[in-house]
């Protein structure tokens, strides 16, 4: 038997012992995890069954046919596509067995603490402090940027822990509780009305050393995990023909024929062209996630999402004119999830402004496919070598 044949042979055993419609929601994604259908390609007893990752289609597809119940990827996008695959590289058994089930299942959502005011595109310049005194590290700071960590119970975190050494090498990764007394979050409205993003200031928050991931000081490297994952979470998600932005504008461009003109024809042709060939790359890209850890070519497919994204939705405006400035829920709310495609195209416009920052700026992105993609000289550091407490800031 194939492992395809037993994996479609597992799952279908699964539904048996655990019907959908006769199982609480919670109660069938904790058993998911349990029975190894969580993630396949992750170790047994981590929600997976160490199969090849491409196996996980068939798992969904049957899934999927007896109405089962998903685990709202979308609303804990940060802790699926981030948090946990740098988890199981760097964490502890311990970390392991403690954070992924409910990470998987929903129970616990996650946000990233990276960003700082002063440490966007040069993130590594970040300035928030860890100071270990005895088993635990005191951290202060602030964060921004920070998506979704309203709602999070957990955060990934780079912190400084040694200013004495150069900045890439001086930062130590932990887990933070997002409970913590001294843990302060603040809406940050953007120009969409809303407030999906934060500001997290830290102070006197307490990290046991046990949720550090990684050794100290390595923080950089770990974090390079997160990062990677990050872009191909946004840049390389798996989608049908005419899926996301530019599904939206062809169906526009259907059900509107008084809207057409050969100018915006031609446009949305070409733009049609250029999503086909984005969504083909990304699934090649997936494809050879099967054989190992993402890398630097996700910066691609992330500067490729974004700068459609920004064409596309521009494009939907212009084809709709006067009505497509407009989207009827503009309001002050705190989303739990970002809905690109299940809203107007006056959100669709004005939200993909912050596809080209969010996820590692494009000019940031575009130095990465430069340097380590295509193998083009660095551009000079000086501050390479200079300790961070001597940086000027």
């Amino acid at each position: 038997m194939t492992d395809a044949e037993e994996l479609r042979r597992r799952t279908r055993e699964f539904l048996a012992a655990h019907p959908p419609a006769q199982t609480d929601r919670l109660d069938f994604l904790r058993a998911r995890f349990d029975a190894g259908l969580a993630w396949v390609h992750y170790p047994e007893g981590l929600g997976g069954l160490g199969v090849p990752r491409s196996l996980q289609g068939i798992v969904d597809a049957e899934l999927a046919a007896a109405g089962a119940p998903d685990n709202e990827p979308r609303r804990n996008g940060i802790g699926l596509g981030m948090a946990a695959p740098t988890i199981l590289k760097y964490g502890t058994e311990e970390q392991k067995q403690r954070f992924l089930k409910p990470l998987w299942t929903g129970e616990e959502v996650w946000c990233q603490l990276f960003s700082e005011p002063g440490a966007g595109s040069d993130l590594a310049a970040l300035g928030t402090r860890a100071v270990r005194e005895g088993d635990e590290w005191v951290v202060n700071g602030q964060k921004v940027w920070t998506s979704g960590a309203h709602n999070a119970r957990w955060a990934i975190l780079i912190a400084r822990t040694d200013p004495d050494v150069p900045k890439h090498a001086g930062i130590t990764y932990f887990a933070c509780d997002m409970t913590d007394p001294g843990v302060d979050v603040r809406p940050l409205r953007q120009i969409t009305g809303e407030a999906e993003f934060n500001e997290v200031f830290l102070t006197d928050v307490r990290i046991p050393d046990t949720d550090r991931l990684g050794e100290i000081g390595d923080g950089w490297r770990v974090a390079q995990t997160t990062l990677n994952n990050e872009r191909v979470a946004i840049g390389g998600m798996a989608l049908p023909r005419e899926g996301g932005m530019i599904g939206k504008a062809a169906q526009t461009w259907r059900e509107r024929p008084e809207l057409r003109t050969h100018d915006l024809h031609q446009r949305l042709l070409k733009l049609w062209v250029e999503a086909e060939v984005s969504r083909l790359t990304a699934e090649r890209l997936r494809q050879q996630l099967v054989a190992g850890q993402p890398g630097p070519e996700g910066a691609g497919m992330k500067l490729a999402f974004a700068r459609l994204n920004q064409e596309i939705s521009g494009l939907e405006v212009e084809l709709r004119g006067e009505e497509g400035l407009l989207y009827d829920d503009w309001t002050l709310r705190r989303p739990e999830l970002v809905d690109f495609t299940g809203r107007d195209a006056g959100y669709r416009y004005l939200r993909s402004k912050g596809n080209s920052i969010e996820g590692g700026t494009s000019e940031v992105l575009l130095n990465i496919v430069a340097e380590r993609v295509l193998g083009l000289p660095a551009e000079p550091r000086t501050d390479k070598d200079v300790a961070w407490k001597d940086l000027a800031r």
